[in-house]
C-alpha cells in the first residue's frame, strides 16, 4: 500500500502517529474517530481504575492471599435471574473457528463450515498498526460480503452460507500506542471495538445479525461492568437499540473463575455466554501464584483439561452458564492437521476428537478449533450428542458442586523434564520472533501457538527457576544459568526450522534475548506483549 496524500481530519485533541496508507481513510473517518474519542474521554479513567485494582490484587496474592467466592456478591450467585434471550444466529455455536484478522484467514474461516468465527485483534494477532487497520477494512468488506482475494493463482471469495462473525478486541491492559486523545493513549480494546461497531453495527442488523464480541483477559465483574457501560453508551451514540450488542466473555483468568455468575449478571442484557479459555487460564494460574512456594505445575503437556483444577473450572463454567440460560463454549484444541506424517496426524486428530467429545458429553454447547481442517471432526462430535438441537442449555448440571479448594487444586506437579523445559524455551523464542515479524498465530511442533501458549512457556520457566519444587525429574534444579544455556541451543534449532541460512533470523535472535531476560529477571513482566508492543 502507498501512503495517502490526503491527511486525516482528526477530532480536536486526537493525534495519530502512524502512516495512513491508501484505504485507511475509509476506516479512520472523522465520525468514527470522534466516536473513539468520545468513548475514550468517558471511560479511560475507569479503565485505569480497574487496571490499578489488578495491581493491588496481585500484591495481596503475592503476600499469600488465596482467592475465593465474594461474600459481597452472594445474593447475585444465589439469585434467580437469567441473561437476555439470544439472537437467532447465536443459538447454534457447536463449532467456532478462531484466527487473526488477516484477509485470507477471514474468508477461509467464514467458509469453513463452522457455526461461528471469532476473528481476533488480540492473542492470535500481532498488533502492528497495519494489521489493526487492514483488519478493520477486511471485516467491513466481510460484513458486506464483498471481501475477496487473488493469491498465488487462486481466487478466494465468500460462500452463500458463512459462519456468524464474532470479533475479539484487545483486552483492557493493552493500549493503541499510535492514537492519543488529550495526550493519553487510547485503550486498544475500545479502539478495536469502536471502529468495528461504528462501521458495521447497522449493516449487521439490516442483514439479520448484530455486532457480536468476545471479551478477553477479564479478572473481575467490575471489568465486565465497565464493558457493559461502554456498550450502553456506544449503542446510544450510534443509534441502535440497547441490547443489540452481544458479548461472550473468555474466562481465562483464575480470578474470573470465582466471579462467573457476577460477570454474566453485569452483562446480562448484552451477554452471549462464557468460554473456557484454557491456555490463558493456565498462564493466569502460574502468574497469580508465581511466588507461592507450594505452587509448581508440571510440564505444559501434562496440564490437560482433565487435571483437577482445570476439570473443576470447566464444570463450574458449564453449570453457571446453563443455570443463567447462557451458552457455554469450550476452549481451543491447539492441535492442527499434520500433512507429512499420517500416523502423527491420526494421533492429533484423535486428540481433537476426544477433546470435543468430552465437552459435548459434559454439556457444552460448542467448542473452538484453530484450523478449518478440524471443523468436520469437532462438528461430528457435537452432533453425536446434540443431534438437531442448536445447543444443550437445558442440560442443567446440578450434580456439579465446585468449591474454592477444587479451583485451586493445582496438580500435577510432576514430571518437570528437560524436554519440557526445552520445549518451553523453543516455543517462546519461535513465537516471539514471529510476533516481532508481524505474525501472531504460528504453527509450531504441530500445535497452533498464540500469545496465550507463549505466555505459559515463559511464565513456567520463570516460576521453575524460583520455586523450590522447580526440579527436573533427574533431580537437577532449574536455574537461570541452565536456561541461558538452553536458550543458545534452542535458538539455533528455531533458526533452522524457519528456513535456515537464507532466512531473516534477526527477529528470532532478538526474541531469544527477550525470552531469556523475561525468564531470568527478578521482576515478573505481567504480559509479554506489553514490552514487545513498544518494539514494533
Amino acid at each position: 500500500m502507498t501512503q495517502t496524500s490526503n491527511p486525516l481530519s482528526l477530532p480536536e485533541g486526537m493525534a495519530i502517529s502512524a502512516d495512513i496508507q491508501s484505504g485507511f481513510e475509509t476506516i479512520l473517518t472523522p465520525e468514527a474517530l470522534a466516536f473513539v474519542a468520545m468513548l475514550h474521554r468517558r471511560f479511560e479513567p475507569r479503565r485505569q481504575e480497574v487496571l490499578a485494582a489488578r495491581i493491588e490484587r496481585t500484591k495481596r496474592l503475592d503476600a499469600g492471599e488465596r482467592p475465593g467466592f465474594l461474600e459481597e456478591t452472594k445474593a447475585i450467585r444465589d439469585g434467580d435471574w437469567t441473561v437476555a434471550p439470544l439472537p437467532q444466529d447465536l443459538q447454534c455455536r457447536r463449532v467456532e473457528i478462531t484466527g487473526p484478522v488477516e484477509r485470507k484467514m477471514i474468508i477461509n474461516a467464514l467458509n469453513s463450515g463452522a457455526d461461528s468465527y471469532m476473528t481476533d485483534f488480540e492473542d492470535s494477532n500481532a498488533p502492528v498498526w497495519e494489521n489493526q487497520i487492514a483488519g478493520q477494512i477486511n471485516l467491513k468488506e466481510a460484513v458486506r460480503r464483498t471481501i475477496s482475494l487473488e493469491q498465488n493463482g487462486k481466487s478466494y471469495k465468500l460462500n452463500d452460507k458463512v459462519a456468524t462473525l464474532i470479533v475479539r478486541p484487545r483486552g483492557w491492559h493493552l493500549d493503541e500506542k499510535h492514537v492519543t486523545v488529550d495526550g493519553q493513549r487510547v485503550s486498544g480494546g475500545i479502539f478495536d471495538f469502536a471502529l468495528f461497531l461504528f462501521h458495521n453495527a447497522k449493516e449487521l442488523v439490516a442483514r439479520g445479525s448484530g455486532p457480536y464480541f468476545y471479551l478477553p483477559k477479564m479478572e473481575s465483574h467490575l471489568e465486565a461492568r465497565l464493558w457493559n457501560d461502554v456498550f450502553v453508551a456506544a449503542q446510544e451514540s450510534i443509534g441502535i437499540a440497547r441490547g443489540t450488542i452481544r458479548a461472550t466473555v473468555l474466562v481465562e483468568t483464575i480470578l474470573a473463575a470465582f466471579e462467573m455468575d457476577e460477570i454474566l449478571y453485569e452483562l446480562r442484557e448484552h451477554s452471549s455466554g462464557l468460554n473456557a479459555g484454557r491456555w490463558d487460564y493456565i498462564f493466569s494460574a502460574i502468574k497469580k501464584f508465581k511466588n507461592d512456594p507450594d505452587f509448581c505445575l508440571a510440564d505444559r503437556s501434562q496440564i490437560t483439561m482433565t487435571v483437577p483444577f482445570m476439570r473443576a473450572y470447566a464444570l463450574q463454567l458449564l453449570k453457571t452458564c446453563h443455570r443463567r440460560n447462557a451458552p457455554a463454549i469450550g476452549g481451543m484444541a491447539a492441535l492442527i492437521p499434520i500433512k507429512n506424517d499420517p500416523a502423527a496426524n491420526d494421533k492429533a486428530m484423535g486428540g481433537v476428537r476426544a477433546d470435543k467429545a468430552r465437552d459435548a458429553t459434559d454439556g457444552y454447547d460448542g467448542g473452538w478449533v484453530a484450523h478449518p481442517g478440524l471443523v468436520p471432526i469437532a462438528m461430528e462430535e457435537f452432533v453425536k450428542v446434540l443431534g438437531d438441537k442448536p445447543n444443550q442449555i437445558g442440560k442443567q448440571r446440578d450434580d456439579v458442586q465446585v468449591t474454592a479448594h477444587d479451583l485451586l487444586d493445582f496438580r500435577p506437579e510432576a514430571p518437570i523434564t528437560e524436554t519440557g523445559l526445552r520445549n518451553n524455551v523453543n516455543v517462546g523464542i519461535h513465537y516471539l520472533g514471529s510476533w516481532l515479524a508481524g505474525n501472531g498465530c504460528v504453527p509450531i511442533h504441530n500445535l497452533m501457538e498464540d500469545a496465550a501458549t507463549a505466555e505459559i512457556s515463559r511464565s513456567q520457566v520463570w516460576q521453575w527457576i524460583r520455586s523450590p519444587k522447580g526440579k527436573l525429574d533427574d533431580g537437577r534444579k532449574v536455574t537461570a544459568s541452565m536456561v541461558r544455556e538452553i536458550v543458545i541451543d534452542e535458538l539455533e534449532k528455531v533458526k533452522l526450522s524457519v528456513g535456515g541460512s537464507g532466512s531473516d533470523t534477526k527477529p528470532y535472535e532478538r526474541a531469544a534475548k527477550i525470552f531469556e531476560t523475561m525468564s531470568t529477571s527478578e521482576q515478573f513482566t505481567e504480559f509479554l506483549t506489553l514490552p514487545l508492543y513498544e518494539e514494533i
